[in-house]
Parts: structure tokens; C-alpha cells; sequence
């Protein structure tokens, strides 16, 4: 197989069906643009597995994804996609970067969904554009901005009850959508701990209820068990 890219937390590679690529999940662990590194042991494992998942079920519920099947632990085949070279956030409660920049305390929850749109550029620091930016660097159409939007919204309503039925809450997350080759726009990359925010309802202190990549960003510790439990009550609650 053909390495195409690699990413913080992906390989993606070529098969031998040209509309059929291979993404390996790492262990490696990243954060503020990759100032901080180190691992998570299994990291690529469980996310993988919360992705396939998350994913078959949101497929369940109408939403279109490029995946195709698990071809092992810390592996999945997906569907070529061109990916919109937009990272679509949608949060619930203020956390991260909404904090700090607008003054708002971390917890309060918004009176209405949040989704904000952040250029796809590493070398930039994947800044949060507006509308009318996105439109002018012709980063997508009107008609793909309303499909991100719409699909984003739903995603998360999906979500947000899902995650509440494993007593965790869905505080914020990273979407990135794809276009097929018949012109369709599906849901790609993954949706796991590393691209959600993720709090646990049986705990209400603010560092020990953290389930997701912030326990790595924010030196919490017990990253990895904060990860088995989210792998663990995600895949308990599809069997």
C-alpha cells in the first residue's frame, strides 16, 4: 500500500481499489498544533473502534459516512471522499477557546447549539472564519455551507442524546465532511476523544469528570483510563 498522508493522529493509505483507502488510527497524541506531543497507549485502538461505532449508528439514524467496514483493531477501509477543507465545531457548553475568547465560564450552557467554521490549514493554526471569509476564499459554496450546517445540527442532536444515554456529556466536537465521487456530502475523519469534548455525569469535579483529549492537553493524568471508559460505555451501549 501507497502511504497518501499522514496526519497527527492518521495514515491514510491507497488499496488496490482506487475509490477504496485505508486509515491506520495512532497512538501518537498532539495538541495546540502539535507544540505538545506524546502517546496514549491504545489510543489508535479505541478510537478506531468508538468511530466505526459511532459512525454505523449515525448511519442508522440517515447519515451518510465513508466508512466502509473495520478491516482491524486500529484500522478501517473508507470511501475516497475530497475533503471540504473545513473543521465544523459545534458545542453545547462553553469550554476551550469560547472561554477565552469571549469571557464566557466554562460550563455555561449555550441557550442554542454553537457552529463555528475553522480553516483546514495547519501553517495558519486552522483559524475560525466567518461565513462571509469562507465564501470568499471559496473554501465551500452557500449550498455546502447550509449542508455542513444542517448535517452538523443534526449530528449533534443524534449524539448529544446518545452520549447522555452512557451518562456522558457531548460538550463540544469536530466534524469534517467529504464529497463522494457522485458529488454527495458524507461525514469523514472520526468522532472519538480526540475530536469531542466529553464530560462523565457520575462526577461532578470539573478535572476528574474530563473524558477525552483535554486530560492530555491539560497535564489531568489517567488519560488512558478516561479513554477506556468512554470505549468501554460506547460499546456496551451498541451491543
Amino acid at each position: 500500500m501507497e502511504k497518501l498522508y499522514e496526519g497527527k493522529a492518521k495514515i491514510l493509505y491507497s488499496t488496490e481499489n482506487p475509490e477504496v483507502l485505508l486509515t491506520h488510527f495512532k497512538d501518537d497524541a498532539t495538541a495546540f498544533n502539535a507544540q505538545k506531543r506524546g502517546t496514549i497507549l491504545e489510543k489508535g485502538k479505541m478510537n478506531c473502534q468508538i468511530t466505526v461505532a459511532l459512525f454505523q449508528w449515525l448511519e442508522s439514524k440517515g447519515i451518510p459516512t465513508h466508512l466502509i467496514e473495520q478491516s482491524g483493531d486500529d484500522q478501517i477501509l473508507v470511501k475516497r471522499v475530497k475533503i471540504i477543507p473545513i473543521e465544523v465545531v459545534v458545542r453545547n457548553i462553553a469550554a476551550g477557546s469560547l472561554c477565552r475568547q469571549t469571557g464566557l465560564e466554562e460550563g455555561y450552557e449555550l441557550p442554542y447549539p454553537l457552529v463555528e467554521y475553522y480553516f483546514k490549514n495547519d501553517e495558519l493554526g486552522d483559524p475560525l472564519l466567518t461565513r462571509d471569509r469562507l465564501l470568499i476564499l471559496d473554501l465551500a459554496s452557500e449550498e455546502q455551507l447550509e449542508q455542513l450546517q444542517s448535517l452538523a445540527l443534526k449530528i449533534n442532536q443524534n449524539l448529544q442524546e446518545f452520549f447522555a444515554s452512557c451518562q456522558i456529556t457531548l460538550v463540544d466536537f469536530k466534524l469534517e465532511f467529504g464529497i463522494d465521487h457522485q458529488g454527495q456530502m458524507i461525514l469523514a475523519d472520526e468522532i472519538s476523544p480526540d475530536t469531542c469534548r466529553l464530560w462523565d455525569q457520575t462526577e461532578t469535579d470539573p478535572q476528574k469528570r474530563v473524558m477525552d483529549k483535554d486530560r492530555f492537553r491539560r497535564d489531568l493524568g489517567k488519560v488512558e483510563t478516561a479513554y477506556q471508559q468512554v470505549h468501554k460505555r460506547v460499546l456496551e451501549r451498541l451491543a
